[in-house]
């Protein structure tokens, strides 16, 4: 058989129930998580067809519930597969974006999490400080919309054009980017081919006055990584309130004392992670990623908020092939 032909029958595949399963339970850890609220979205690209991915229908996270909820969409231009399927997101090119530009990507997350927000808009960055965190990598770009927005755009902050989705996708890999001066470069930037690369260098990126979108090679490692993001930017906000705290009150005290001393006071600083940390913390971290999963998968099952249908019905068949042995047994 060729290449083609295998590629064809593969593509005309449908996905398996697991698939739709395990998204369907990230959207429920993700709410459960206060990582996503009634905003945001989870994608997984298709395995049997990478040109296109699947994501929930315009519906909050915690009510995805089964497959008639989760929708097919062209990687190429963010087009439903299904013309008259229901409302989609109209962030979407967040997801087409990114898929096509790394091929190793394989889920992507699009959060307007509180406690990331602020790092997008102040000049403090976001940085890992502790070892759950180095799944966020060393570096976190914060992407402006407001450099690549065209005349005929609505500034809404919204990546809900495909330019858009682009020059975000590409902010992920910021190491491939000219400094940007002037309009004239940032889109003829935008504008550029974009270069194959299989997983970004970067795989969180904040948004300004918006949230932040991070990927995964699974939808349960975008999970994992949309999470201790929220948790690292938590604690950090807190690290720098407790340390900010302590320097006042230590230049206080010293003026109070009457020291004499007149060079400037010493201000202690929040430690994070150097780049070595963060590598070696994922790696070691990256082995366990069923260890959170299964923990976040079993407390969304015991809420009576998440319905997963294709749970039910495993559940059902259990029921169903329980009462059958014990009619078997009463023979």
């Amino acid at each position: 058989m060729s290449d083609s032909r295998a590629a064809l029958l593969k593509a005309s595949t449908p996905p398996s129930d697991r698939l739709f399963s395990t998204l369907i339970t990230a959207n429920h850890i993700l709410h459960q998580q206060n990582v996503l609220d009634a905003y945001g979205h989870i994608s997984v690209r298709n395995p049997q067809n990478p040109a296109t991915f699947f994501i929930s229908r315009s519906l909050a996270p915690a009510l995805v519930s089964s497959r008639e909820d989760i929708e097919e969409y062209h990687v190429e231009d963010a087009t439903p597969v299904k013309p008259d399927g229901p409302k989609g997101y109209a962030e979407r090119f967040i997801h087409s974006e990114i898929y096509k530009r790394y091929k190793d990507v394989n889920s992507v997350i699009h959060s307007h999490s509180e406690a990331v927000i602020p790092f997008s808009i102040s000049s403090v960055p976001l940085r890992p400080v502790y070892h759950m965190a180095g799944v966020l990598g060393s570096q976190l770009p914060v992407f402006d919309i407001l450099q690549h927005y065209k005349s005929s755009d609505n500034h809404s902050l919204l990546v809900d054009q495909q330019h858009l989705g682009a020059a975000l996708a590409a902010g992920f890999n910021p190491g491939t980017l000219v400094s940007k001066t002037t309009n004239l470069i940032k889109n003829y930037i935008t504008s550029m081919p974009a270069q194959p690369t299989p997983f970004p260098s970067s795989p969180v990126v904040l948004m300004r006055g918006h949230g932040f979108s991070c990927v995964g090679q699974s939808i349960e490692e975008a999970v994992f990584r949309a999470i201790f993001t929220c948790s690292n930017a938590r604690i950090q906000t807190t690290a720098l309130m407790l340390q900010s705290g302590y320097n006042i009150g230590l230049i206080g005290e010293r003026f109070g004392a009457g020291e004499k001393e007149t060079g400037p006071a010493k201000r202690e600083e929040v430690k994070f992670l150097s780049d070595r940390e963060c590598k070696d913390a994922w790696t070691a971290n990256q082995k366990h990623l069923e260890r959170p999963w299964g923990l976040w998968s079993a407390e969304v099952a015991d809420s009576a908020l998440y319905r997963n249908v294709y749970l039910e019905d495993a559940e059902d068949d259990a029921a169903e092939d329980e009462e059958a042995d014990e009619n078997e047994h009463e023979r």
